[in-house]
């Protein structure tokens, strides 16, 4: 099932919510404003229907500067992620970027991206479940980015409590695309406090270091560091450590924001999270080769979700399906996978993040 409603105004385009039912006990909201995920709602271990995203309970919660600059639930684009000198070199020809004053990098497609876009939306149905069309056109140009690109994602809940996220992206020139969503999981409940008690794994044994603007140098393995999710632990175990290499690359970000590279390729499992209260698990599944793991570290207190609870820092954790960050400045380098799009080619990606529950017997079975 599968309902709509008005849900206000922006920059004078109406903006809608759709409510999509997976006939599994889980339901999932979705704003036609960045196509952001505003609420998902699946069964704990008792039964009861727990939202375990962070949103806000209408449009002007969105619309609030400082929550477009966390991009909670939103689609990503043109270009995830940063880019180091808010430039890149395509073909030969360097493309400055738009970005925030004072800021050195070009971050998730820069001022007024595709977080802030109205879309255009309809109903579906795919593989016997719900689903929400959404699509929008990037015009040439759009903050220093080259050529016209197409833009389709699709929103699917499958009855086994399944949110399938399917993006598809053409272009009329050559340009680079690196789209992901940003929704941010608290698995305890949305606006029940810091996630760091939540238990995470990740299938990597590779992650990427960063500088001070947080921009990649290079790659690491993660043996012995506070970045090794190999097996499942807190989230926060590790979070604080202050000692050596690793301490500074916490310290840089307030936490994780990092890029992991996944092994392998096509459609696999690469992470699984858990709540030991709830017994709610999270399941992640992709055919990207990267994940960037962000433990919400510049959540101020500031802003009140839809729970009417502040967000402070690791209020939830993003699992950012993706290329690896500033991919646009390593075009054609070995281990960085393209970011590039050319006339007459289709980028297709999907991401699927699954719900169910468990006991304390999962964190002893998953091991990468």
């Amino acid at each position: 099932m599968i309902s709509r409603q008005p849900w206000g105004s922006a920059g004078g385009q109406p903006v809608e919510l759709f409510t999509l039912s997976s006939g599994g006990g889980a339901t999932v909201a979705v704003a036609t404003y960045g196509g952001v995920l505003q609420s998902l709602r699946v069964p704990d271990r008792a039964g009861r229907t727990v939202n375990v995203a962070l949103g806000f309970d209408g449009l002007d919660g969105y619309l609030d500067p400082d929550a477009a600059d966390a991009y909670f639930g939103a689609i990503i684009g043109r270009c995830a992620n940063r880019i180091a000198g808010h430039s890149f070199v395509l073909d030969g020809r360097r493309h400055e970027l738009a970005h925030a004053p004072g800021d050195s990098v070009t971050l998730h497609g820069g001022p007024g991206a595709y977080h802030t876009q109205v879309w255009q939306a309809a109903p579906a149905r795919v593989g016997g479940g719900d689903a929400l069309r959404l699509s929008y056109v990037d015009p040439d140009g759009r903050n220093g980015f080259p050529g016209t690109v197409r833009n389709e994602v699709v929103y699917a809940l499958t009855p086994d409590n399944a949110l399938r996220i399917e993006y598809q992206v053409a272009c009329e020139a050559p340009t680079v695309v690196n789209l992901t969503n940003h929704t941010y999981f608290n698995l305890g409940g949305e606006g029940a406090g810091d996630v760091y008690s939540q238990l995470l794994a990740v299938n990597s044994s590779v992650f990427q270091p960063v500088d001070e603007t947080q921009v990649p140098v290079g790659f690491a393995g993660v043996s012995g560091t506070p970045f090794d999710f190999r097996a499942m632990k807190p989230l926060g175990r590790d979070i604080r450590a202050v000692d050596g290499p690793s301490g500074e690359q916490l310290a840089l970000g307030g936490g994780y924001d990092h890029n992991w590279v996944l092994p392998g390729a096509g459609y696999r499992l690469v992470a699984v999270a858990w709540d030991p209260g709830t017994g709610i698990v999270l399941w992640t599944y992709t055919d990207q080769p990267g994940l960037q793991v962000y433990t919400g570290n510049h959540l101020t207190g500031e802003l009140v979700g839809s729970g009417g609870r502040a967000y402070r820092e690791g209020g939830g954790f993003a699992l950012e399906t993706q290329r690896f960050p500033d991919a646009p400045n390593h075009i054609g380098e070995p281990g960085w996978p393209s970011v590039v799009l050319r006339p007459g080619e289709v980028l297709r990606t999907r991401t699927t993040y699954k719900f169910a529950v468990a006991g304390p017997e999962l964190a002893d079975r998953i091991r990468f």
